[in-house]
């Protein structure tokens, strides 16, 4: 069976066409897909943003489904196009290492060099291979085309490892803000396997200008203003403020050193 959800994930945004013509060219090569956007506000050109937005969300979408993954600071360039398919799931991409963290969580990974120019739109912009080979190429996917016309597979794929939270010193575990949400939420790179005994124990976490010491399992347990760590989502330690900043209250953004310090 032909898969027909078909997701964008991007650093467009929503002021310009870009994301509206990826759309179009999608439905124009198979109108029975649904497209559905992940989110085109990944930050511009940062390739571990988009690896992060992607590896979030992309395993709860149903088998089949194709992931468009485009942050591309290096379209036009040799840079290649690439096919792969990770568990139950295709993504179609930029190699530039944007499905890093894709590559970590999937057990069962192959990758293609997309080379078949045959089934892009022409002619190929060199500064938009989001419409004219990503678009395209997951049109025909999802059409139900095989993988396997689309190119011959690689093992030399581009991929990095994101951020570890390291020991400090003998009490203390050193990591750091991998993004800022919408809400001001200051995520890190932290694990409840980094650091068990937080749970449970007494710690302090030093961001910014702010010192925590305080763990609650849901935002309203905070004062309104007071800064508090919470265990997100994502399954990565998030430094938060009860309706509002924790970036602008800690005066801390992505790339900030945290610090936790046990007893």
């Amino acid at each position: 069976m032909a898969a027909r959800f078909v997701t964008l994930t991007t650093d467009f945004g929503l002021t310009d066409h870009y994301v509206g013509a990826m759309k179009g060219v999608l439905y124009n090569i198979n109108p029975s897909a649904t497209v559905v956007d992940i989110s085109n506000s990944v930050q511009s050109y940062d390739l571990l943003d988009g690896a992060l937005t992607i590896a979030q969300a992309y395993s709860y979408y149903p088998k089949d489904t194709i992931h468009v993954v485009v942050v591309d600071p290096g379209v036009g360039t040799s840079r290649r196009p690439i096919l792969v398919t990770a568990g139950t799931h295709y993504f179609v991409a930029p190699d530039n290492g944007v499905l890093s963290l894709v590559y970590e969580r999937e057990e069962r990974v192959s990758v293609r060099h997309i080379t078949s120019s045959h089934y892009f739109l022409e002619p190929v912009s060199q500064t938009f291979h989001g419409r004219d080979i990503f678009a395209a190429v997951a049109g025909w996917l999802s059409k139900g085309m095989e993988p396997s016309k689309f190119g011959e597979t690689i093992d030399d794929y581009v991929r990095f490892t994101a951020p570890r939270a390291k020991n400090g010193e003998s009490n203390q575990l050193k990591g750091i803000v991998l993004k800022v949400d919408k809400f001001g939420s200051l995520i890190t790179n932290i694990t409840p396997a980094d650091v068990p005994e937080m749970f449970g124990g007494q710690f302090k976490i030093n961001v910014g200008n702010a010192a925590i010491m305080k763990l609650v399992t849901n935002y309203a347990e905070g004062a309104k203003g007071e800064v508090v760590a919470i265990l997100g989502s994502g399954g990565f330690l998030e430094i938060s403020v009860n309706k509002g900043s924790a970036a602008q209250v800690a005066g801390a953004n992505k790339g900030s050193e945290v610090t936790v310090t046990m007893g």
